[in-house]
This record gives C-alpha cells, sequence and structure tokens, in this order.
C-alpha cells in the first residue's frame, strides 16, 4: 500500500505540473524568465539547467548557503531531503544520503557515499570534511552514480565546487562576532584579465566550548572551535579553447575536546546529564600514552587540484582532472565520559589519496555522450593508542573489589583505591597503555562510458556503465602488553591481542561492472519527467585483525563480501508559473548490506547483514510570490531498513539503518526588499524537522533521539547597492535540547557515552564588497 500510495503521489503531482506548465505558456516572456530555475549544474559531466537532468539531485548556490546562514554541510544537510550528515567532529563525519551512512574510520573498508571536491573523490572518512566558504554551489546526487562519480558512489554524491577566478578585480570581507565567543573573519580577492586570473579566499572561524569540563587538567571547554581554510585558485586560458585551473587548500582544526557524557558516572554537580557539565579529564599520561596532554583535535588537510579542459572541436571536449590529498589528524578522547581513567583512547589516522581522470566528451543536436578512464590511489592508517589505569579499569569494569565501585554519586572516582587494596599498599597506580593500528593501500582502475540519445527534442535516453577493478592491501599491527594485576591474562582488554612486534598483510582483488539507464520526456519547455536505475557498489573488505592460536598470535583475516544495490526510481521536475520544484520515488534493493558494529574491545569490525530495502520519496518546491517574496520547502520520507526474517544476521533482523529518520522536511522563506535607494533589507526564516533517528545497530530505545524541530533565522540591511552588509543569525532559536549522537566507543564497554547538539547559537557579522 506504501508503493501504491507514492508512487500514486508522484503521478498525480506529474500530471498537475504538465497541466499547470502547458497553461503558463500565455505567461509574458519576462514573467517567464523571472521563475525559470536557472541553476547549472555538471553532474553528468555536462553544464545543464537542473531541471534537465533525469537524476534527483538537490543543488544549493553559495548564495544560497549565505542566506540560510549555515557555515557548515551538516548545518546545510537539514535543507536537503534524503541528506543528513552528523559531525561528530571534522575527524569523524557521519554522511546519509536515503538513510544509508559513510562513517567507518577504518582505513581498511571502503566508502558508501562520495564526497567530491572540485571534481576528485575525497571520501575517505578522515580526510574528507571541508569547509564550505567561497563555493559556487553544493551538488547532492541521490541514487547510485557509479558511471558518473566512480564505484565509492554506491548511495549518492556530493560534490562541492569553489568559485573559480573571473576577469576584473573584486574583493570581500567578513567580520563577525557571537555567543561563546564565536569570531569570523574571511573573504576573497580576485584580480585578473580574460587570459589569467587568480583568486585567493580564506575564512578563520573559533568559538569557546558549550559543554562545560570540569576537569582541572584541560584548558579549554569542550566543543571549542579553531578553523582556518585557505584555498588559492588560479584560471589561465593560453586559448579561447583551453582552460586550465589549479588550485590548492589548506584545512586546518585545532578544536576542543568532544563531549563524550557519560549516562552512567555522575560529574562533581550531580547525576549523569547529557545537557550538564562534564568531567574529562583524560589520561594524565596522555602526553605520551597518546600524543596530547589536551583532549581534542589537531587535523591538517592539504589538497591540490588541476584541472585541464581542451575543445579539441566544435563537437568534442577532453577533460582531465588530477588531485591528490593528504591528511594527518589526531583526536584525543575521554571515552568513558567520566573523571575517571578508565577508557582514554586517541586516533591518530593519516594517509593520502592520489586520482587522475580522463574524459572525452561529444555533443551534437541528437548524442550527448562521454568516455574515459580513471585510476586512484590512497594510502592511510588508523592508528588508535589506548590508555588506562589497571586498578582503576578492572574495577570499573568487573567490580573486582565489593563495596567500593566505580564513580559515586557525588563524582568521586571511588575506584582509584582499587590498585592500593589489591596489592596490599604496595602500588597506588599502575599505569596501562596499548595500540592498535589498521591499514588500507588501495587502488582501483576504471573505464567508462555514458551516452545520450535524444530521437526528438522531447526524449532522452541515456545508458552508461563502469568497470572497476581494484587491489586491496589491509595491514593490522598491534602493541598490547600483559597487565601486572592480572598476569594470566593476555591483555587488559579482553579480545585485544598482541601482534608480537609483525605487522599482519593481506590482499584481495575485485572487479564490477556497474550500469546505470535513464529515460527523461519533456512535457514542456519547463517540466520533464524521469526514470532511472543503477546499480552501485561497495567495495569488498579485506578485513584484518589478529588472533592467538595455540598461544601465537596469527593474522585473523575476514574478507566481507561487496555490497550492492539496484536504485528504481521515478520522478518529475518542473515550473508552473511562479512555482517550481521537483518530486521522485525510489526503491533500493541491498545484497550483502555491510554494518560496523563495535566489540567489546573497543575496536569496529565490518559485517554483513544480509539483504536490506529502502523505499521513499522526497520532494522540493520553491515559490517565488514577489519580486521581493520567495517561500521554499522540502520534504523526504523513508521506509527502510534491514529485511525481516533476516535469517543470516537475525541481530540485525528489522532494523532501521543508523541515523535514519523517517521523515525529514524543512520550509521558510526569504524577503530582499528595497527600503530606500540602495538599501535593501532581507530575512530568511526557517524551520527544520527531522523524525526520531538511531544510533546503532541494532537498535536501541536508549541509543536514540527523538523528533527534533529546529528554528533558525539569518536577516539584515544592505547599503550602497549592496557594497556593504550588516547581518545577524541565530540557529535552534529555541534552544532545544538533544542528542548529537549516542552509543559511541563507550557503548561497547557497556558504558554508553551521549553528546549533546548545538545549543542556541546567535551572532552578527559586517561585511564589505569591493
Amino acid at each position: 500500500m506504501k508503493k501504491t500510495f507514492l508512487f500514486g503521489s508522484a503521478l498525480t503531482t506529474s500530471l498537475i505540473f504538465s497541466a499547470n506548465a502547458f497553461a503558463q505558456e500565455a505567461i509574458p516572456a519576462a514573467a517567464e524568465e523571472q521563475n525559470v530555475d536557472t541553476i547549472v549544474v555538471t553532474a553528468q559531466k555536462f553544464e545543464q539547467k537542473l531541471v534537465d537532468v533525469p537524476i534527483t539531485i538537490s543543488a544549493v548556490t553559495g548564495d544560497r548557503i549565505r542566506e540560510l546562514g549555515v557555515s557548515d554541510l551538516d548545518e546545510l544537510s537539514a535543507y536537503v531531503p534524503g541528506l543528513n550528515i552528523q559531525e561528530q567532529s571534522a575527524n569523524n563525519p557521519g554522511v546519509v544520503i536515503r538513510g544509508i551512512t559513510s562513517d567507518s574510520g577504518s582505513a581498511q573498508q571502503g566508502p558508501r557515499v562520495t564526497l567530491y571536491y572540485n571534481g576528485v573523490d575525497i571520501s575517505r572518512s578522515r580526510g574528507s570534511y571541508q569547509a564550505i566558504y567561497d563555493l559556487e554551489r553544493v551538488e547532492v546526487i541521490k541514487g547510485p552514480q557509479a558511471t558518473l562519480f566512480g564505484t565509492a558512489s554506491a548511495v549518492g554524491a556530493i560534490s562541492m565546487v569553489s568559485k573559480r577566478p573571473e576577469p576584473g578585480v573584486s574583493a570581500m570581507v567578513t567580520g563577525g562576532i557571537g555567543n561563546y565567543n564565536q569570531t569570523l573573519l574571511g573573504g576573497f580577492l580576485n584580480s585578473g584579465d580574460e587570459k589569467i586570473a587568480a583568486r585567493i579566499a580564506f575564512e578563520w572561524r573559533t568559538r569557546d566550548g558549550y559543554v562545560e569540563n570540569l576537569a582541572a587538567s584541560q584548558d579549554e571547554e569542550l566543543y571549542a572551535q579553531d578553523q582556518l581554510g585557505l584555498r588559492l585558485s588560479v584560471r589561465w586560458k593560453p586559448s579561447d579553447r583551453v582552460t586550465v585551473d589549479l588550485i590548492g587548500t589548506y584545512d586546518r582544526q585545532r578544536n576542543g575536546g568532544t563531549p563524550f557524557v557519560s549516562g552512567t558516572y555522575a560529574t562533581a554537580n550531580g547525576p549523569a546529564n547529557p545537557f550538564g557539565d562534564a568531567n574529562l579529564g583524560g589520561s594524565p599520561l596522555s602526553a605520551t600514552a597518546l600524543g596530547n596532554s589536551q583532549l581534542g583535535l589537531n587535523r591538517d588537510v592539504y589538497d591540490a587540484n588541476l584541472t585541464i579542459t581542451a575543445e579539441l572541436s566544435d563537437a568534442i571536449t577532453f577533460t582531465t582532472v588530477n588531485g591528490y590529498r593528504d591528511f594527518d589528524s589526531r583526536e584525543v578522547f575521554d571515552a568513558d565520559g567520566s573523571a575517571a581513567w578508565y577508557l582514554e583512547f586517541a586516533e591518530n589516522a593519516k594517509g593520502w589519496q592520489a586520482s587522475h581522470e580522463g574524459r572525452f566528451s561529444f555533443q551534437s543536436s541528437n548524442i550527448r555522450a562521454s568516455a574515459g578512464w580513471n585510476v586512484f590511489k590512497e594510502d592511510s592508517t588508523q592508528a588508535v593508542p589506548f590508555s588506562s589505569e589497571e586498578g582503576i579499569f578492572l574495577q570499573c569494569a568487573a567490580n573486582v573489589i565489593p563495596g567500593i565501585g566505580c564513580i559515586n554519586t557525588a563524582g568521586i572516582v571511588t575506584a582509584a583505591q582499587a590498585t592500593a587494596l589489591a596489592t596490599g599498599g604496595r602500588f597506588t597506580q599502575i599505569p596501562y597503555s596499548s595500540e592498535f593500528i589498521n591499514g588500507g593501500k588501495n587502488t582501483a582502475y576504471s573505464v567508462f562510458a555514458d551516452a545520450t540519445w535524444m530521437p526528438s527534442p522531447a526524449l532522452e535516453v541515456t545508458a552508461g556503465a563502469r568497470y572497476v577493478w581494484e587491489e586491496r592491501t589491509s595491514t593490522y599491527f598491534a602493541r598490547v602488553p600483559r597487565p601486572v594485576l592480572n598476569p594470566t591474562a593476555t591483555s587488559l582488554v579482553p579480545g585485544q591481542v598482541d601482534t608480537d612486534g609483525q605487522t599482519f598483510r593481506a590482499s584481495g582483488t575485485s572487479h564490477a561492472f556497474l550500469p546505470r539507464f535513464n529515460v527523461l520526456y519533456r512535457l514542456s519547455d519547463r517540466t520533464n519527467v524521469f526514470a532511472t536505475i543503477s546499480k552501485g557498489r561497495r567495495s569488498p573488505v579485506v578485513q584484518l585483525s589478529a588472533a592467538r592460536v595455540s598461544g601465537v598470535p596469527q593474522p585473523n583475516r575476514q574478507d566481507v563480501p561487496e555490497e550492492t544495490v539496484w536504485n528504481y526510481e521515478v520522478g518529475l521536475k518542473g515550473a508552473a508559473g511562479p512555482v517550481s520544484g521537483s518530486i521522485g520515488v525510489y526503491y533500493q534493493k541491498y545484497d550483502g548490506f555491510q554494518v560496523s558494529v563495535q566489540q567489546s574491545n573497543g575496536t569496529t569490525v565490518t559485517q554483513s547483514a544480509g539483504t536490506a530495502s529502502n523505499l521513499g520519496v522526497e520532494a522540493e518546491v520553491a515559490i517565488k510570490a514577489a519580486d521581493w517574496l520567495q517561500v521554499f520547502g522540502n520534504v523526504g520520507y523513508i521506509d527502510g531498513g534491514i529485511d525481516k526474517d533476516n535469517t543470516f544476521a537475525p541481530a540485525f533482523s528489522g532494523a532501521r539503518f543508523r541515523l535514519q529518520p523517517e521523515w525529514q522536511a524543512a520550509g521558510g522563506f526569504t524577503i530582499n526588499a528595497p527600503v530606500t535607494d540602495g538599501v535593501r533589507f532581507f530575512v530568511t526564516p526557517s524551520v527544520t524537522y527531522r523524525s526520531k533517528i538511531f544510533f546503532e545497530l541494532p537498535n536501541r530505545d536508549l541509543l536514540s533521539q527523538g523528533p527534533v524541530t529546529l528554528v533558525n533565522v539569518r536577516g539584515g540591511v544592505s547599503f550602497a547597492d549592496g557594497r556593504y552588509e550588516i547581518s545577524a543569525f541565530m540557529r535552534n532559536a529555541t534552544d532545544k535540547d538533544y542528542l548529537l549522537d549516542a552509543g559511541n566507543t563507550g557503548g561497547a564497554f557497556g558504558i554508553p557515552t551521549f553528546i549533546p547538539a548545538e545549543p542556541r547559537m546567535f551572532g552578527a557579522a559586517l561585511t564589505a564588497r569591493f
């Protein structure tokens, strides 16, 4: 019944748009130009109007990003149906398209969602965060797009396109302040002519943490922010037919610790409360054992991009896109969420990615086609050091000395007595540290072709495919000493296995053929219907760890088969008078659905959960009610999860996907009206809604967040025909308490932690354009 209802809704809306579109032909040309969707995208590797692309795309321009007052992709995702981005930290973003997430930090596992930055894949989780300043647009392409965006786009792709240099001299500078000592300084300088031009853009944001940390050893509150982005772009046109773009980007974070607040242990201020104060002191040996005495993230990313486009003839163009990205991040975190020296971890993720693509494009009156090749290489590691005190660990984990507990209701770490009691006073502390490192060295070669045939002005038929061959090499190393207080055990944390100084290695190869088929039919110049079938794939995993066999450490290899998905979709895009919008209905069927499961030893492993499915609908609408007023709204609905009666993995049977809301919606309006000559007033209030989500698989109500409605607003006044602007913003205006995440590493040890989302944020900015 749900399928019938959703497809029926799409058909009904299609007929309404069709009738209105034909009826509006009598509208004067000037009014029609005012209402036609003019956003141009390059999702199919050709410049096309958004309305003419036969796949579901949400495109947000850089100007629209400013109007909404958002500063990161996670905030932007609330305005895109079918997209949900959870930014636990810049080191650990969770990107969810149509309810399917891609957030594993393991170097051995491939992503599901492709993040593209200026045409280059940056999908490796720990290196993917990118600030969204001075962008031309962000395109969110839903559904498998292997032909267009490579094999990592099993469920979709996010393409960020920065602004290119242009002829002339222009500049902008913005300075801002806000609560929690927010500061903002950003802008750009552009200079050049038709032959060569350069643009430098930057953004520097700082903020105090919004969760107070009672630990005296820590200098900053939790979730403090210090982020800097720099980008230099050069465009050279040696001739009318050749364009060379060289872009270099540096991204840096020096952010405060993540507030993993315990749901079990109280602070000195009283009972555990995820929206109260925290007491996260980390390890007293953190500087040596974990690499930094302070909780938080130190991350540096360097990115270089060279794109050359050459028009070989009026019909044929050759484009080569080449990229290199290097990331190095260390995040120190307190996984138990309490004052105890219990579960103190760091993650040091580093690596590089390089890619080269060559593509020939052909365009005539009735054929549009492209074909080419791609080479992608990456080499990355994820090192996870651990620090604890043996007595505290054993007492908090197993209550080895009855009567003293772990932490009392006043927040005092009573388990700190355990070592002295267990050794008769010989020792008061026995520090313990271990470390494991997983690595991944992956190479993918692919060839692709895509062709669109237009037998008539109203009809387009597209077919394409990508063939990919991959080689994946995984490595694993672990240093796990025997504990002093329990010398018969091989490790303090059950399940951790020392590799005896060896680095284990395993390799595997795979290949795949990934097709797509599209049909687009023009009901009018402004309204199209489309249908698509496409196949997506998440690479198989060569999962490598260690196990003891007859007391000897041995490689523990588990091959997790590839995950495949078939996506079936119909939709409508169009405009009728002042109204424009889209609606799409999709059904996705997964085989070998891969899930990440945290183990009791603090590690995360990948498993196959068998089959899964998704049924959903997405709709967007914009209404130009007047020259000075635009109303917008969108909604997404998803009915999906692991299939019920799942005999392959019964523990996951019937579970909803992690971070998948059933409903997601946003709406608002923009007023941009003249006040006097050269003076304009503008304001964009908006409301976003997300229904209940689960943070982990299998689903538990404890580790979930109920429905969340947020009210946001940005507005101000511009002077001197837009040269100067005073603006103010407020996010989460009602100061809603809600969770960003729950469970986490502490959950694997039976003590889940909870991360509070941003409270009310507000500020003001002054902008000058030259």
